[in-house]
C-alpha cells in the first residue's frame, strides 16, 4: 500500500490542523493505521493509532484529549484531527500501516508501510 500524507501547516498555538493520509495500491480496510511523528534530533514518537475496522483506537497520553484519529475507508483516508495544538507539537508527522489486526499497536517496527510525512508547526 502507498500512503500519502497531506494537511500539515503553520498554526497558532491553541488551534486545529487535520492532517490526512490517502492511500492506494492495496485494499485500504485490510490495513490498521497510526499516526507517528519526529522532531529534528529526536526519535520517532507514536501518537495514535487505529484497527482496520475503526473500531479501536489508542492515543499517546500526550495528546490525548487533544487529537482523534480517524478513518473512512469508503475513501481510502486516514485523519488525525487535532485540537489546542502547542508549540511542543511542531514536527514531521508520518502515517503508517500495518497487516490488519484487531489490535492497535505502538511500536513503529509493527509497522511495514509508511508515508512521507507532513510537516506540522505551531507558532507560540
Amino acid at each position: 500500500v502507498q500512503l500519502q500524507a497531506s494537511g500539515g501547516g503553520l498554526v497558532q498555538a491553541g488551534g486545529s490542523l487535520r492532517p490526512s493520509c490517502a492511500a492506494s495500491g492495496r485494499t485500504f480496510s485490510r490495513y490498521s493505521m497510526g499516526w507517528f511523528r519526529q522532531d529534528p534530533g529526536k526519535e520517532r514518537e507514536f501518537v495514535a493509532a487505529i484497527t482496520w475496522s475503526g473500531g479501536s483506537t489508542d492515543h499517546a497520553d500526550f495528546v490525548k484529549g487533544r487529537f482523534t484519529i480517524s478513518r473512512d475507508n469508503a475513501k481510502n483516508t486516514l485523519y488525525l484531527q487535532m485540537n489546542s495544538l502547542k508549540p511542543e507539537d511542531t514536527a514531521v508527522y508520518y502515517c503508517a500501516a500495518y497487516q490488519g489486526s484487531w489490535y492497535v499497536r505502538r511500536s513503529s517496527s509493527n509497522y511495514d508501510y509508511w508515508g512521507q510525512g507532513t510537516l506540522v508547526t505551531v507558532s507560540s
